[in-house]
């Protein structure tokens, strides 16, 4: 997607609070390879992650390896020690588990390797800089679509996205925090659908047959949304609102069709692009920020074709 011209751009402090972050300038490094260690690719949002960074470093002519964990904690911590082994001049990860990744962090630190974290945060060991985006903040701005779709009142449900991440744990504090200012919607059910599309339509199912009276549904992310979408059926988007988060090709095309109300829209490929290019300034020699805030904006029906035309040219 091409950069969100009408994102809030905001200062990420929350989301950061696990690990320590500390921006630095350093000596030029002898490797110009950086290792990007991805949670998973089957989730259309990392694939995007993947393609920015990966066009940013053929642009700056840098070598990217790609890993993928598919979404296996101790997989990823496999490929973060055989990082160790190789030596790259960078290592991004995006986590697969913000608690677990903690021990190889530390271990990259003991080896002087610097380490960006990538959409996720990291809970332990001390990261060179933090590229995401404001995820507490777009929690809050679903709260309000939700809010403003169902009239501020009515019973709600909420997918949550794979436990002991940072994504999922900011975007539930956000919502939660402003749907405090509308005391006419409560929460009926939430549970885990782990960022799946699968499990979102498993969940979503599941939890409308025992919950006939929802008028909402938001789900952190657009792949448990799309789930949510087809467990709804000829109600979502008119009489159950459902409101993703991400803002990915298919979501965008739910939205533009009515079938997801609103999305909170990251910028995958900016996330990605914006990682190597920090690291790339930081193996030049070069200070680099310990927090790198990526915008996000609320796309309904209201701005819909602006961001809708974005992603078919891109």
């Amino acid at each position: 997607m091409k950069k969100l011209t009408q994102a809030l751009a905001t200062t990420l402090v929350a989301g950061c609070t696990g690990a320590m972050i500390a921006g630095c300038g350093v000596e030029p490094y002898s490797h110009d390879e950086i290792t990007l260690a991805l949670s998973t690719q089957t989730n259309p949002f990392f694939v995007q992650v993947r393609d920015g960074a990966r066009a940013k470093a053929e642009e700056l002519g840098v070598t990217i390896n790609v890993q993928d964990a598919g979404d296996d904690a101790l997989k990823q911590a496999d490929q973060l020690n055989n990082a160790i082994a190789t030596a790259p001049g960078a290592v991004l990860v995006n986590p697969v588990d913000s608690d677990a990744v903690g021990n190889s962090v530390v271990a990259l630190n003991k080896a002087n390797i610097p380490v960006f974290a990538l959409d996720r945060t990291a809970n332990a060991g001390k990261l060179t800089s933090y590229v995401a985006s404001d995820n507490i903040s777009g929690g809050k701005q679903a709260a309000d679509a939700m809010a403003q779709a169902i009239g501020g009142k009515g019973k709600i449900l909420i997918l949550q996205g794979t436990p002991g991440t940072s994504a999922s744990r900011d975007r539930g504090q956000g919502f939660r925090e402003q749907l405090a200012y509308y005391p006419g919607i409560t929460i009926a059910a939430e549970q885990t659908a782990g960022f799946d599309r699968t499990k979102g339509l498993d969940v979503a199912t599941n939890l409308l047959q025992s919950n006939p009276d929802v008028v909402g549904i938001f789900a952190e992310n657009d792949e448990m949304a799309l789930g949510a979408i087809e467990a709804a059926g000829g109600r979502a988007g008119k009489d159950i609102a459902i409101i993703g988060f991400d803002g990915t090709a298919e979501g965008l095309t739910a939205v533009h069709a009515g079938s997801m109300t609103a999305t909170i829209a990251q910028q995958p490929r900016e996330l990605g692009a914006t990682a190597v290019a920090q690291a790339q300034l930081l193996l030049s020699g070069q200070e680099v920020p310990g927090v790198v805030p990526v915008p996000v904006v609320t796309v309904d029906q209201r701005n819909i074709a602006e961001f809708y035309q974005e992603e078919r040219h891109n």
